[in-house]
């Protein structure tokens, strides 16, 4: 039988429970996985799994190639079984990072190598980097609040001037980090320095090239929600002011011991923790800089964050450079972000929802005005092949919040080789669903439409038609559709809060401030919504889509206390 090893690295016989030399407890392999022992391309032995992700498997080994010194070894896409689809991927992984191995820093763990192996008798590719022996900032952070305790400012501020050196070299190499979070900070135990792991880099050139060469659909929007800034989890953008964004949270998770989520107003879009914590002004400003929402307007590069915590001019030395030779992946560096219109100086953190307003830069909607045809309508038109002259509602800034742009379906003629039966049937499932609802149709469709463009952008918001080429897209509209009047049920709203949605307005607001204003109501909210909608965690919530269900809720709860 297979035999199991421990921590350390001794050799137990299967079954055993316990390390019988140290006594350290033995994982049991995890199913599917690679179990203790086993030895891959004849090189990395298994010591035990680390834990498991979006991209794969991670294993603790040892290479006992080379004194058997411990490795890191990451799985990537195990369900890409094409022996040569793998060879392609890993060339073209190899070849796309090839340049960037140039890159050394003693606080950047070494990239070996990507390799193919065996697991469970399918191939896989594996990354393997070296192995950082200590406590991630996760744990540390866990330990302490066991203990009634969080980081003090001055820890903090150690932290981020013995990081920002580490983001000023991998930045000026090109290279964005793209995952910065307490969970991929490692302080080593060797120098008690902190270290940078797991390059979000990394992760997107290894799935674009499996990409390429499977049918697997991995996302390449890389970034933890809530730590990761609106541009980089929407737009897939990530500038280094990007990672400065990412430090930031860190810090103040750091030094609240609350969640991202915990600290973030996504209804107002702006950050609350000062009421949580309070550290010196100097260092209080520099975290909301790095935290704004628009990019140009954070610190722009690690080096100006420096100068700011360090105002007399007295620099952190940089780190000496190691001459061992590492690999960091990451993708080309980024173009410089646009430089928008001068905006408003920084909200003023208060305690309470803030009134209502237009969100800027929401892709495909459009404020000024837009044209509404009430789709169970349309359908009748569509069926009757009737030819209509359909009176279109203009609605141009007559209230007091725009709507976004409607899907306007125009009533082309319905081919005859489509039978309207099926889709005819799902049409008014909707339209009774929502009445029953008493959710507005406007409201309904414009979120609807948000919802589909968002998952289709190769629509280019180009409407669609009752044409066959559009038939899958128009059932994927249907099932978006159904999804949302499922998520609306569910949330058990009144009827008062939800004939409502589509029409709160900062008057609204004003009436019902004074029942909006405790911290534990909008924590409620927020957890109510994004059970509802986990998809929208770390968004910039549109206040006039997703903003009004977030507001029915509240309102809902607030008339129920």
């Amino acid at each position: 039988m297979t035999p199991v090893y421990c921590t350390k690295g001794h050799e137990n016989p299967a079954g055993n429970r316990f390390c019988h030399q140290c006594g350290d407890k033995l994982a049991p392999s995890a199913a599917g996985g690679m179990s203790a022992g086993i030895i891959l391309d004849d090189r990395y032995r298994v010591i035990l799994q680390l834990g498991q992700g979006g991209f794969g498997r991670t294993y603790l080994v040892e290479d006992i190639n080379r004194f058997n010194e411990r490795c890191v070894l990451k799985e990537f896409a195990p369900q890409v079984q094409s022996g040569s689809a793998l060879q392609k991927a890993q060339e073209l992984f190899e070849r796309e990072a090839g340049v960037l191995y140039k890159l050394q820093h003693p606080q950047i763990p070494r990239f070996r190598e990507l390799l193919r192996g065996q697991m469970a008798g399918v191939e896989s590719l594996f990354l393997v980097q070296d192995y950082i022996e200590g406590q991630t900032y996760r744990e540390l952070l866990n330990s302490r609040k066991s203990k009634r305790q969080l980081f003090s400012e001055e820890e903090v501020k150690k932290l981020l001037l013995q990081l920002l050196p580490v983001l000023d070299y991998i930045h000026s190499q090109g290279v964005i980090h793209r995952d910065i979070s307490p969970e991929n900070l490692i302080l080593r135990n060797s120098d008690r320095l902190p270290v940078l792991i797991d390059f979000g880099g990394v992760k997107e050139v290894a799935v674009s090239a499996i990409s390429k060469f499977s049918q697997l659909a991995f996302s390449t929007h890389i970034g933890k929600p809530g730590y990761a800034p609106e541009e980089q989890l929407k737009k897939g953008k990530a500038f280094p002011s990007s990672d400065l964004y990412s430090l930031a949270v860190t810090a103040l998770v750091l030094l609240t011991g609350k969640e991202p989520q915990d600290l973030y107003n996504s209804f107002k879009a702006i950050w609350q923790w000062r009421h949580v914590v309070s550290i010196s002004p100097n260092l209080a400003a520099i975290l909301d800089k790095m935290l704004l929402r628009n990019p140009s307007q954070r610190y722009q590069a690690a080096g100006d964050v420096i100068q700011a915590l360090e105002p007399s001019g007295l620099k952190t030395q940089p780190s000496n450079i190691t001459q061992i030779n590492t690999v960091v992946v990451a993708p080309k560096a980024p173009p410089a972000p646009p430089k928008p219109a001068p905006a408003p100086p920084p909200a003023i953190v208060v305690h309470q929802p803030a009134p209502i307003v237009p969100a800027a830069g929401h892709g495909h909607l459009n404020p000024v005005g837009i044209l509404l045809f009430p789709i169970r309508f349309l359908w009748h038109c569509f069926r009757t092949l009737t030819v209509l002259s359909i009176g279109l509602l203009l609605l141009a800034g007559v209230a007091s919040w725009a709507f976004p742009k409607f899907i306007s379906w125009t009533p082309p003629q319905l081919p005859t080789a489509i039978s309207s039966s099926k889709e005819e049937s799902r049409l008014d499932n909707i339209f009774v669903r929502r009445e029953a609802l008493q959710i507005p149709e406007e409201f309904f469709n414009v979120l609807v439409n948000e919802q589909f463009y968002n998952r289709h952008p190769e629509l280019q918001d180009r409407l669609l038609t009752n044409n066959q080429e559009d038939e899958s897209y128009r059932q994927k509209w249907y099932d978006s559709a159904d999804a949302l009047l499922s998520k609306l049920e569910r949330a058990n709203l009144s009827e008062k809060s939800r004939r409502q949605i589509g029409q709160y307005t900062e008057e609204n607001y004003g009436s019902r401030q004074s029942n909006l204003s405790n911290e534990e109501l909008i924590r409620q909210t927020d957890e109510q919504f994004y059970q509802l909608f986990p998809e929208q965690q770390g968004q910039t919530l549109n206040p006039e889509t997703w903003g009004q269900i977030w507001y029915a809720i509240a309102t809902n709860r607030a008339e129920n206390r």
